[in-house]
């Protein structure tokens, strides 16, 4: 693992969450967070890279004259959604965003210097990955906030079943640090795609599954007690067996033993029906934030789990048409007012102040 330096940490305004116990005359106060996902869609820029696919880009498909305006209006929208999640609730942007499908250091660079994020002074770690078109995972955090001190990238060794050629994929990214002094792991994942139909594609996700769990099992074996989550795009649903075989997942709070995985999307998905994307007139929710164990625990003397949703507000929907609640794309709106084809993740996190 590459070792980070210190970052210096400036004065922190506290966004407090009050909870009225059973008797009407206690509260407590707690500091509360949110942690998010966000795939961003073909966040590519507008120069043609020769060493990748990147003409496949909806950017770099658009005559020259129109990439800057399109990659712009990209970048503002991304940055409009960033901002936007959990601060409802939180009166913050996310304090930690894992995101995909972005084509370098550069577009994140554009990213967190936006109007709209630049306040926020968000960090970055990004390691470029083996993927076909380039594209890359990566995690944004505010250095107000969160502390990383480890940073690595974890190769994903897979291989076509007929060609026996290698698939290259994204890496796995893993970040340890501290959020407001709490040691905390983070893993960045986009799993490999369904292309070719699911069944096809299975053994890809079910190696990935395998990569992350072994992540996961490593950190476990220092500490059983880690603070883990492992977010991304995962290309699968909360049921299938990369999640329930592969990672163990479980659906219910109470059924996650130690070094167990506790996944607050699944009875999102099963019970009520609720997706991060769409397709062929079918909802998916591959987009998840998944954690461990500790962070169930009642003693909120530090962070604990509160909630977990789907950042779906409209602007971020269909409005009309055959494709109606459906995530609005950039792609279908000619690149000139959609945002993305998922939509974000979030979970939010509290600690009880002295």
């Amino acid at each position: 693992m590459r070792k980070m330096k210190n970052i210096k940490q400036p004065l922190l305004v506290l966004f407090l969450l009050v909870f009225i116990g059973i008797n009407a005359q206690e509260k407590k106060k707690y500091k509360i967070h949110t942690v998010a996902f966000y795939n961003l869609e073909n966040l590519f820029d507008t120069i043609n890279d020769t060493t990748k696919y990147d003409e496949a880009s909806p950017i770099m498909e658009l005559n020259q004259g129109l990439r800057a305006g399109a990659y712009k209006k990209k970048v503002k929208n991304m940055a409009k959604v960033v901002a936007d999640i959990g601060y409802e609730d939180t009166k913050n942007s996310p304090a930690i965003i894992g995101v995909s499908e972005v084509e370098n250091r550069q577009v994140l660079v554009d990213l967190v210097n936006d109007p709209q994020l630049l306040s926020k002074d968000y960090g970055i770690v990004h390691f470029d990955s083996p993927d076909k078109r380039g594209i890359d995972v990566a995690l944004l955090y505010q250095k107000a906030l969160f502390k990383p001190i480890e940073t690595s990238s974890h190769e994903l060794l897979i291989y076509d079943d007929s060609s026996r050629e290698r698939v290259y994929t994204r890496d796995q990214l893993l970040v340890s640090g501290e959020l407001d002094g709490d040691l905390i792991h983070i893993i960045v994942n986009h799993w490999p795609s369904r292309s070719g139909g699911e069944a096809r594609s299975r053994f890809k996700r079910v190696a990935a599954g395998k990569l992350n769990k072994r992540l996961i099992d490593s950190l476990q074996s220092i500490d059983p007690y880690a603070k883990i989550m492992t977010m991304g795009d995962f290309n699968d649903n909360p049921i299938n067996d990369s999640m329930k075989k592969e990672l163990k997942t479980e659906a219910d709070k109470e059924e996650v033993k130690l070094k167990g995985i506790y996944n607050p999307y699944e009875n999102l998905f099963k019970k009520k029906g609720l997706g991060t994307t769409g397709y062929r007139d079918a909802w998916s929710l591959f987009d998840m934030i998944l954690f461990t164990q500790p962070f169930l625990e009642k003693d909120y003397s530090s962070f604990r789990f509160y909630k977990a949703g789907i950042f779906n507000k409209s602007y971020l929907t269909n409005k009309e048409g055959r494709y109606k609640d459906y995530p609005y794309r950039m792609v279908d709106a000619g690149l000139s007012g959609g945002y993305s084809d998922h939509f974000p993740v979030y979970i939010y996190l509290v600690k009880e102040l002295e």
